[in-house]
């Protein structure tokens, strides 16, 4: 039964055009972003650009992993609104009548549903890191910087990026299942990760006790996860940060209690 529940689950997915549009935005965005830092780290340190105020020759080591990273650091919200809006589109076109009619058990569909995203959700992040890795790297390499892609950090680095994307979208699952109001949703995903984490992670570089707490942040942890953040280059890492595995735990652990939450208070109601 909970196979033939995930396979309904990805046929629903992509059914609809809202994947492959998020996936192409993510994309392009993701290649905008890692190409355009590479080039202009790449100018500065060869002085074409900054040379006036004596930047000129600015080190370049440990340059790729930040610029590779963009692929969660800036993409993680997407497979995020994608979970979210897999689950609340059931409550908007009351697509889980029928699916709750073929298969009764509640917690088998959401269960379903949860694996169905973690491979969407890991297979975005690979999209990603082509986009980052891809685009960084060329770029990187024209300026003569050392790309790391012979470093098996590197390479780690990508996979721990990629189960960071799958575990977003999982959460977006969980969201989705607590929040069922579709566009309350998306609002709560656009204002946290645009405006509220920033700006909390932002106020972590003023003390070290409230680095101590914004660590825990749901970005924050994907970030420890990923073990490379434009964040920390832009000061706005606290200073502190969990190690990779406590990083993929705290995310694994938001997945299911939002889930739970859901669960509890919305997936178990009467749908019409």
């Amino acid at each position: 039964m909970f196979i033939a529940a995930t396979r309904a689950e990805f046929t629903k997915v992509f059914t609809t055009r809202i994947w492959w549009i998020l996936l192409i935005i993510l994309f392009s965005y993701v290649v905008l972003l890692a190409g355009g830092i590479g080039a202009l780290f790449g100018a500065t340190s060869k002085g074409l650009l900054g040379a006036a105020q004596g930047v000129e020759g600015m080190p370049t080591s440990g340059l790729a992993p930040l610029v590779y990273s963009f692929g969660t650091t800036v993409g993680y919200v997407f497979p995020f609104l994608l979970g979210a809006l897999a689950t609340t589109g059931e409550f908007r076109h009351q697509t889980l009548t029928p699916t709750f009619l073929a298969t009764p058990k509640r917690g088998i569909v959401l269960g379903a549903k949860w694996a169905t995203l973690l491979v969407i959700g890991a297979f975005f992040g690979v999209v990603a890191l082509l986009g980052s890795v891809g685009a960084g790297s060329a770029v990187l390499a024209a300026f003569d910087i050392d790309t790391a892609l012979d470093s098996g950090d590197t390479w780690a680095l990508i996979a721990r990026s990629v189960l960071a994307m799958a575990l977003w979208a999982a959460i977006g699952v969980g969201l989705g299942s607590a929040v069922p109001n579709q566009v309350a949703t998306v609002v709560i995903v656009l204002a946290f990760t645009q405006f509220v984490e920033p700006i909390l992670r932002s106020l972590g570089t003023l003390a070290d006790w409230i680095g101590d707490v914004t660590k825990w942040l749901p970005g924050a942890a994907s970030d420890a996860l990923v073990g490379a953040s434009f964040y920390s280059l832009a000061g706005a890492g606290g200073g502190t940060s969990l190690e990779w595995w406590q990083g993929g735990l705290v995310l694994l652990a938001i997945a299911v209690v939002v889930s739970v939450i859901g669960w509890l208070v919305t997936w178990r109601r009467d749908i019409t």
